[in-house]
């Protein structure tokens, strides 16, 4: 049963192999010239913040393209292992009648899928931690530089570390679940994209931020955490937040906030933020070096400098929760395992809905 299944496969398997395998070559010459120009600035700069800042920022935003493209590639292949690899499983079979043969042989049907599903979805699993290391290899310097996209956001974090093995393994065990129930390839194509997609989606938003408690945290207002210092006309001064973690850039920030002297709803206090959304607060007159005029001899960062000091005297906050990046691994493994379980569940149905079903 096992070589009939791996006859059936290997054509498959032979193909992502050979796709793997390009991108593997691909990755590996492309980091050879990125790793040495990051090692060798970061040894220019010497280890001054303000230097090193400006450089990552310019050295992420020169490889911006490609490090999106094999992120995207990351995200990709559990779907298309569950589009090309799960659906067909059984409707395949279904559609050309060939069922009515095999399952007629002296090999149960159930043995047949569950000889299947331990034979695809191992590899499936296989596929998509190889892609998921690749991936996490090839950009261990651009994660380092990408404010922007910090490793612990939904975007990176996806196709990070270990959750993608599981992600195809799911992807896979969904892929025959629909087959199973809409019998025929090309619908249950369409609605396993449209179900993995659902998921892919909601877990980031509504069940990856409750997987452990976030932390809270206060900090001054500094160049790494405020975006805009606007004036306005009439003599107001706007704080524009942006959601990154003083100290740990590769946190995942799930509110961000400015919080005035008395940290009460007053001015300077704006909450329910979206991650996304940037923390705007009107301070008033108060924060007079704000409103002077610049010296001559003072540089644009020195009056940004001195307005941030004055306005975190006077004891406005941002407030922030996030999960830290420490908890990378940590949220990875969560992840995974209700991944497992979820594949788990829906390949005991399968099993299930074939010895009770008449096909």
């Amino acid at each position: 049963m096992i070589w009939l299944a791996w006859r059936q496969f290997r054509a498959a398997a032979v193909m992502t192999a050979l796709t793997l395998g390009v991108l593997a070559a691909v990755l590996a010459v492309s980091h050879v010239p990125l790793s040495v120009q990051y090692g060798e600035a970061l040894a220019a700069c010497g280890g001054r913040s303000g230097t090193c800042a400006h450089f990552l920022e310019r050295f992420f935003d020169e490889h911006r393209v490609p490090f999106l493209g094999v992120t995207a590639a990351a995200l990709v292949l559990p779907a298309l292992v569950g589009l090309f690899w799960g659906a067909p499983l059984v409707t395949r079979e279904l559609e050309a009648g060939t069922h009515l043969l095999v399952w007629s042989q002296s090999t149960s049907r159930a043995r047949w899928l569950a000889v299947k599903l331990a034979l695809i979805g191992g590899a499936a699993a296989v596929a998509g931690g190889l892609m998921s290391l690749m991936v996490t290899w090839w950009a261990t310097e651009l994660d380092r530089a990408a404010t922007d996209l910090p490793l612990m956001g939904p975007l990176v974090f996806t196709g990070r570390g270990v959750a993608p093995l599981a992600y195809a393994a799911f992807a896979f065990a969904l892929g025959v679940a629909v087959g199973m129930f809409v019998r025929r390839p090309q619908p249950a194509m369409a609605v396993t994209l449209v179900l993995f997609t659902a998921v892919q989606v909601a877990v980031p938003l509504l069940v990856r931020p409750h997987l452990l408690p976030p932390a809270r945290a206060t900090y001054e207002l500094t160049s790494e955490n405020v975006d805009q210092l606007l004036r306005k006309h009439d003599g107001t001064l706007t704080v524009v937040l942006n959601d990154r973690v003083p100290g740990d850039p590769a946190a995942w920030t799930l509110s961000s906030r400015l919080i005035g002297p008395s940290a009460s709803a007053s001015t300077g206090v704006l909450s329910g933020l979206a991650p996304s959304d940037h923390a705007v607060a009107p301070m008033g007159a108060a924060a007079s070096p704000c409103h002077l005029q610049a010296q001559p001899d003072e540089r644009p960062e020195q009056r940004r400098d001195t307005c941030l000091d004055e306005i975190n005297r006077l004891g406005y906050r941002q407030d922030v929760t996030f999960h830290p990046s420490s908890r990378f691994w940590a949220l990875q493994w969560f992840e995974t395992g209700i991944y497992v379980v979820l594949t788990l569940g829906l390949m005991g149905w399968c099993l299930w809905l074939i010895r009770r079903r008449q096909f």
